[in-house]
């Protein structure tokens, strides 16, 4: 009578040895598809983070003295400092310009959006050494922007946009804006409309439905552009240096300095850490109170 029994688990353990069998076929026909990707992501980008790390701490011979003297010296604390206000008011004024015009695009017809979203895109188009040249000739003292506010009578003298903060602000928000601008789009498009008719069908202003249903589930996408924005933001180089005056010094321009002109590769790779390790906190940090999973499309655990 126990015959049977037995005959069944043997089968059951057949057909179990079996379906691993095939989930280890279909794991490896994965691994060997994704294979090519990760061996060019590790020779990209893994590889190069890796001797930057180990340069900032066997260059010439084991050392701290790079890091050290980048948390000790008085200039560079100055310059980590400048580093951080220009891309926190530059993601702000990202974050002011960027979502009224998302805002815009998300509430209209896609008519309209299909004509307004080329013109955020085509500076992609633009290098951003060209960009910075091409403001240079816009609000230099002798730009075009001057020469009109004097003409038109609104001023007496040019203003000074060029060389110094305010025209490193200019140029890097006229680069980083469309990123804001699409982060913000992209949560917006899938809010539901029918919400805020649920709203003020229950008597709220348009502002109230506003301000208490669309801009808290529009947070996902503010924070995902103010992330994206400010870590862009840190290690940009060309436009403070081309738009920004000797006292607007970024970390990325003194890393560039210390590589071409000191040839001092261990402290630069040393800046290139610390740079590295304060963006990926920004990171933890937005996961921590946004995740990730949000910007995605899933739900917080």
């Amino acid at each position: 009578m126990a015959q049977p029994k037995v005959l069944a688990s043997v089968s059951e353990r057949a057909n179990y040895r079996e379906l691993f069998l095939v989930r280890i076929r279909e794991q490896s026909y994965f691994f060997l598809l994704t294979l090519p990707a990760i061996v060019l992501l590790v020779f990209l980008f893994l590889y190069p983070l890796v001797s930057f790390f180990t340069r900032s701490l066997f260059d010439p011979s084991w050392t701290t003295e790079h890091y050290v003297q980048a948390a000790t010296g008085a200039a560079w604390g100055k310059i980590f400092r400048n580093t951080f206000e220009i891309s926190l008011f530059t993601t702000l004024g990202c974050l002011f310009l960027g979502y009224p015009l998302a805002y815009l695009l998300a509430n209209i017809s896609n008519r309209r959006r299909n004509l307004l979203l080329p013109l955020i895109i085509i500076p992609f188009w633009t290098s951003v050494l060209v960009r910075a040249y091409a403001w240079i000739g816009v609000i230099g003292r002798q730009g075009v922007f001057n020469v009109a506010l004097t003409d038109l009578g609104l001023i007496s003298s040019p203003l000074a946009l060029l060389y110094n903060r305010p025209g490193v602000y200019i140029g890097m928000i006229h680069y980083l804006l469309p990123f804001m601008i699409f982060a913000i789009f992209a949560v917006m498009s899938g809010i539901p409309k029918t919400l805020l008719q649920a709203a003020e069908g229950l008597g709220a202003s348009p502002l109230r439905s506003f301000l208490r249903v669309y801009f808290p589930l529009s947070l996902p996408g503010v924070g995902a552009g103010c992330l994206l924005v400010f870590s862009l933001a840190l290690g940009f180089f060309i436009t403070p240096a081309l738009l920004g005056g000797p006292k607007e010094v970024m970390l990325s321009m003194i890393i560039e300095q210390q590589i071409s002109q000191a040839l001092n590769w261990g402290f630069a790779a040393a800046l290139s850490v610390i740079l590295l390790v304060i963006t990926l906190g920004f990171y933890l940090i937005y996961n921590r109170f946004m995740s990730f999973e949000r910007l995605y499309g899933g739900e917080k655990r």
